[in-house]
């Protein structure tokens, strides 16, 4: 039987061989683990082969006895270097309780932190915010920056999923200042930028939200994050929102934007009826979409009234049941027309009983009344000035 050393060698034979071939020979790899600095990198090259081998043949039973038949590996492992071999691999509850019945402390302290990503992604907020408490504490001791501000990146979202915003605002300026102290990868610190992006939208400081969406989308896109794409249909978003949509087509038309053109951008566009297919086709972009999904109703009003305003530019009299056939919608969408003209989005007046809009012209303000009454203001001032100095009886 043909057996496989720790060597450079091995990996590329592994990783030019199909996928059966590859796993057996990793598995091989890892079978004798060794102490030496080489052969540590050898076998973290192994692991992370391994585990994108049998990710993509979807069998999730060897990837779980794979995290058992690692264990004797860390013993072998300086704890400095758990960190680094734990970025990709998915903990469980029964690798926690490992690492504490080992008392392997920093290696159980990076287990809970990806542990409570997990419940996060499962949408088990409160069990995954009660186990990072306790890590925040642990990890404030340590004085690890570059794992702490990963720490409360993460407490921030799960502030934010709760809808707890002053706390998870003041996550974000917590991981901010200790990356400042130190270097911060290009691509975390676009994760920050990300993450402050939210929290301004969804206070409705969309323009600065876009400003940090900008920021992040700059380090995502000279990385090729898979994240870029998200942080440009924010971008577009806020745009959006702050009624800018007339630059969507520009943004989106340019040399950067042209690259992620798809789906994910067709509902940022400014037709309410693309709007409204959109989030029907497109189910999982939009609605699913924890930020969008929140900003829906409000992305919802803004593109209805700018198309409003776009069509009814034209015209001084028409009907209303033509609006709603340029809209694509249906009549009671176009009647809102009347709440417009109070919030003064335009001048005009609604004829209920002809069916029709009446719109008015904007009236400019000739400047010489205003030039008039600065001259009258002028001449009190100086008449006064001139009777302040006369005897009483002139002034009577």
């Amino acid at each position: 039987m043909v057996s496989f050393p720790a060597t450079t060698e091995t990996i590329s034979l592994a990783l030019e061989s199909n996928s059966s071939e590859a796993i057996q020979i990793l598995d091989e790899v890892l079978e004798d683990p060794s102490s030496s600095p080489e052969d540590l990198q050898i076998e973290e090259q192994a692991i992370t082969n391994l585990c994108e081998r049998l990710t993509k043949e979807k069998r999730d039973e060897d990837l779980r006895t794979l995290l058992t038949k690692m264990r004797p590996l860390f013993f072998t492992h300086p704890q400095g270097q758990d960190r680094q071999n734990l970025q990709r691999d998915h903990p469980c509850h029964e690798m926690v309780e490992w690492t504490r019945a080992e008392k392997r402390t920093f290696l159980r302290q990076r287990m809970e932190a990806r542990l409570a990503a997990l419940l996060m992604e499962n949408k088990e907020y409160v069990e995954a915010l009660a186990l990072l408490s306790t890590l925040v504490k642990e990890f404030r001791r340590l004085d690890d920056k570059l794992l702490l501000v990963d720490i409360d990146l993460l407490e921030s979202k799960l502030h934010f999923s709760l809808r707890n915003l002053p706390k998870a605002k003041a996550a974000p300026t917590a991981a901010r200042t200790a990356a400042n102290a130190i270097y911060y990868p290009p691509a975390q610190q676009g994760t920050i930028d990300f993450q402050s992006g939210i929290l301004n939208a969804e206070e409705k400081y969309c323009k600065t939200g876009y400003k940090y969406f900008f920021k992040g989308f700059e380090s995502f896109n000279a990385l090729g994050n898979s994240r870029v794409v998200s942080t440009f249909k924010y971008m577009l978003f806020c745009k959006i929102m702050v009624s800018q949509a007339d630059d969507v087509v520009g943004i989106i038309s340019s040399k950067a934007g042209l690259q992620y053109v798809g789906p994910d951008l067709d509902a940022m566009k400014r037709s309410l009826k693309l709007f409204e297919n959109a989030i029907y086709d497109y189910k999982a972009e939009i609605e699913d979409d924890p930020v969008i999904h929140r900003h829906l109703s409000s992305l919802y009003d803004t593109l209805l009234e700018q198309n409003r305003c776009r069509l009814i530019e034209p015209f001084s009299r028409v009907e209303i049941a033509h609006i709603a056939e340029l809209i694509e919608l249906p009549i009671d969408h176009v009647e809102k027309l009347s709440q417009m003209i109070l919030d003064k989005k335009f001048t005009g007046t609604l004829d209920q009983g002809a069916g029709c809009l009446i719109i008015f012209e904007d009236l400019k303000a000739d400047a010489i009344y205003s030039a008039t009454l600065d001259t009258i203001a002028t001449w009190r001032r100086l008449l006064r000035a001139f009777m302040s100095g006369q005897p009483k009886s002139w002034r009577e």
